[in-house]
């Protein structure tokens, strides 16, 4: 366990509880946390424990989403994609944001499944993100 994981502990027991599904990463002396959690009471909580530190702004890199159980009219609920013979990311960013370039947003999305972004296999269920920031 890194220095920056021990120290903000409670916050990590926090996300584990909520099932953030994403990554924490220590690195360079700072702690990277992305992913999502079902609610956006949920995120709120974790930050709030984040913020139990008075050290956070300088250690903490943050991206932490709700996936639904907003009242956004069911614009937060995530898409996915099932891969079929043939596709590629780029096939399937085009299809779905628009743009072939867009794939490495798939890729970013699936790390918990993708280790290369040309090895996509048929029957994969891939999360498509909302949109993609340029």
């Amino acid at each position: 366990m890194g220095l920056l994981t021990g120290k903000y502990k409670y916050a990590m027991e926090t996300a584990k509880g909520f099932h953030l599904d994403g990554t924490t990463e220590e690195r360079d002396g700072k702690l990277y946390i992305k992913g999502t959690v079902q609610t956006q009471d949920q995120a709120n909580k974790i930050w709030d424990a984040l913020k139990t530190i008075p050290d956070w702004k300088t250690e903490i890199v943050a991206d932490i989403t709700a996936t639904g159980g907003a009242a956004t009219g069911g614009a937060a609920a995530e898409q996915t994609y099932t891969v079929k013979a043939g596709d590629t990311l780029s096939k399937i960013a085009k299809q779905f944001l628009g743009d072939a370039n867009a794939y490495p947003a798939i890729f970013d999305a699936n790390r918990d499944q993708l280790s290369d972004p040309d090895k996509i296999k048929p029957g994969q269920l891939l999360k498509i993100p909302q949109s993609v920031q340029k």
